[in-house]
This record gives structure tokens, sequence and C-alpha cells, in this order.
């Protein structure tokens, strides 16, 4: 095992030039995570890095420097060429919205006490008096402490992606309506679904807008799960009308200013992917999972026109053996390398329930990989 690497070499502007296809890498895997859950931070940091963890605290910048200090030593000796914030980052500028949520036993092999679970029958928003009322975020209270501070603290070479929400829909679906309630807006009180998601769409957008000019920013990394197994949540025609468009100002407001959008969506996309590609112009779509469709088809139907990420199936990289897991880890790499257009990582994040060792045995992998 080469991890963790004792002089990593990261390369943004390459990592850059690979999502936008402008250049094949034949000596070189890149790597492409969307997150690292705090429990596997932790684990690395101590066992791997031999160095000392530290919890935030909200009052103790002291202890906010050494935890983001950890956090981006993690990154840069797992072989990364970029570092990405998330709203559940600590202290990471982000819109919160008010929610509703259900909590449940965590039942992950590293766990945390509970879990919470999103409110899927009637939300908050189900009136125009609770729109009216309800308390939405405000851009100018975002703290950008953690972007610039990064931004001054990146190893050489690094960058950064950040994500200052959720998703256009995940907000409407997850936060404010719920599936239930919003299912039946959509029919009984458009108007209303209509503004709650122009609402947020402009609070996401003033939000990015923060963070142009930033030093070492390279893009939006955003996620917005819209699909399950099958298909998408709600229908295409509602996606058309009332989310992708947004995503559609972001990314025209990325590449005005020179940067990626990179789209992170789970599920079923088939239905919408033209939209994403010709209308939204993603520069790359990562979460992918072999149920749906693995990562390799996904790369030969549509690696000639955006970039693919990540796709190592989160079921197989959780059961599988070390050779089984390799041989699986290769396979991918044959089918998505040549061409360029892929950088290797896990079909959606590295969650706390997965085995450190196998994580690693992927990296490793892509470490050991150059076939063409």
């Amino acid at each position: 095992m080469r991890l963790p690497l004792k002089n990593p070499h990261p390369d943004i502007e390459e990592f850059k030039n690979i999502i936008l296809r402008q250049k094949v890498v034949k000596e070189r895997v890149h790597f492409c995570e969307l997150h690292i859950d705090k429990e596997i931070i932790k684990e690395i940091t101590q066992k791997l890095l031999n160095r000392k963890w530290i919890e935030p605290e909200q009052n103790n910048p002291k202890t906010r420097e050494e935890y983001l200090k950890n956090y981006i030593e993690c990154w840069y000796r797992l072989g990364y060429d970029y570092i990405r914030f998330t709203t559940d980052f600590r202290f990471a500028a982000g819109l919160s919205f008010k929610t509703k949520t259900r909590e449940g036993d965590d039942t992950a092999k590293i766990s945390k006490p509970t879990r919470k679970w999103t409110e899927e029958g009637k939300g908050i928003i189900s009136s125009w008096e609770d729109f009216e009322r309800y308390p939405w975020p405000k851009v100018e209270d975002m703290d950008l402490w953690s972007y610039e501070f990064a931004s001054a603290n990146l190893p050489s070479g690094m960058g950064i992606f950040g994500c200052l929400s959720g998703g256009i829909l995940e907000i409407a679906l997850n936060d404010l309506f719920g599936y239930e309630t919003l299912s039946y807006l959509i029919y009984d009180n458009p108007d209303l679904v209509k503004a709650t998601f122009d609402k947020i769409g402009s609070l996401v957008y003033k939000a990015y807008e923060s963070l142009i000019g930033l030093k070492n920013f390279v893009g939006f990394f955003q996620g917005d799960d819209m699909g399950f197994k099958t298909a998408t949540l709600i229908s295409p025609e509602t996606l058309r009308k009332h989310v992708l468009p947004w995503h559609k100002k972001l990314a025209e407001l990325s590449h005005s200013h020179g940067l990626l959008y990179i789209l992170h969506s789970c599920g079923n996309l088939e239905s919408i992917m033209e939209d994403l590609i010709s209308n939204v112009k993603i520069d790359a779509r990562h979460s992918f999972e072999d149920a749906i469709m693995p990562v390799t088809e996904v790369k030969k139907k549509y690696g000639d026109r955006i970039s693919i990420l990540g796709g190592v199936d989160i079921d197989k990289l959780c059961r599988f053996e070390e050779k089984e897991l390799r041989s699986y880890v290769r396979d991918i790499l044959d089918v998505c390398m040549p061409g360029g257009g892929y950088a290797l990582g896990t079909g959606n994040s590295v969650a706390n329930y997965i085995p450190l060792n196998n994580y690693l045995i992927m990296l490793d992998e892509g470490l050991r990989y150059c076939r063409y």
C-alpha cells in the first residue's frame, strides 16, 4: 500500500484540463471525491498520518484552524488535487435552511450517536402563509472563514471546490415541502411551488457569487440528488420547469469566471441527461451505482461529451475482499481512462461505514495503474 503519500504532487491545473477534456493523461490517475466523512478523516489522521486529532470549538479559533489543517492534510496525503467543502463541514460557509427531520440510531460500523432522516410527509411549507413566515437564510450571514483559511494554507498545486447549500430540488423536497406535500402542491398550488423554487435558486445563486475571485477556488461541485433507482424523483417536466434552469444559471456563473461546474446527482437521470449536457452544460457528472448503470457504461455513452467521475460502487467497495476489489477497480480504469475525461473515486462518497482499508485499496489501484 502506497498511502499515505510522502511526496504528493497535486496538479489542479491538470485536473481542470481533464474535466474539460482538454488533456488525456496516460501516466497518472487523478482522484475525485464528493465528500469524506469526518469519522474516516479522523481515523486516517490518527492512524496513518500520526497527527493529533482536534475537535473544533465554535469560540476557539485555534481549534478550528487545527481541525481544518488536519482536513487539508488528509486530502493532500491521499493524493487529491483539491479539497471540497460542503454545508455539513464544521464551520464551512453555507446556506442553512430550517427543516424538519427525524432521528434514528446509527448502525454504521464507525458510528455517530444518531442519524437524521428526511421528513417525507408534511414539511415546513405547505401554504402561502408558511412561505411568508418562513425564516429564509441570508447570504450576508454566511461566514467564509473556512474558505479563506484554506485558500491561504493549501499545499502548492491544490485547489478548492465549493458547495454552499443542498441542491435546488433537495432543499425544496427534503427541507421545505416534504415529498408528499410537494407532489400534491405541484398540481394544487403551482404558483407556490414556483415561488419557492425561485426563492431557493436566487439565494443559492447569490451565495455562490460571494466565492467568485477567491484565490485557489476552481469551481462549484454542487450536489442535487434528483433520481432513484429507476427514474427521477419528480417528473422530468417539473425538473425542467423549476430545477434545471437554476443549475443552468449556476453553470453560466461558473463558466463566465473560468470555473468548473460539476454536478453530483444520485439516481437514474437518463430522462434528463440530454438537458444536463446540452442545456445546463455541466462539465462533469458524479454519482453512479452499478444497479442503475455502471460507470463503465456511462463513460461509453456520454464520455465524449462530459467528464465522468467516480463510479466505484459503494456496495462493492464495502463487501469485496481485496483481490476482487482490485480487479473490479482495474476493470473500471481499463474502460474509463482511455480518451480522458475521467477521475477515480467512489460512486457516491466515502461514508463512515466503508472499511478504511477498502477505500485505501481503491486509491492504491489508481496509484499503480498505467496501462495505456
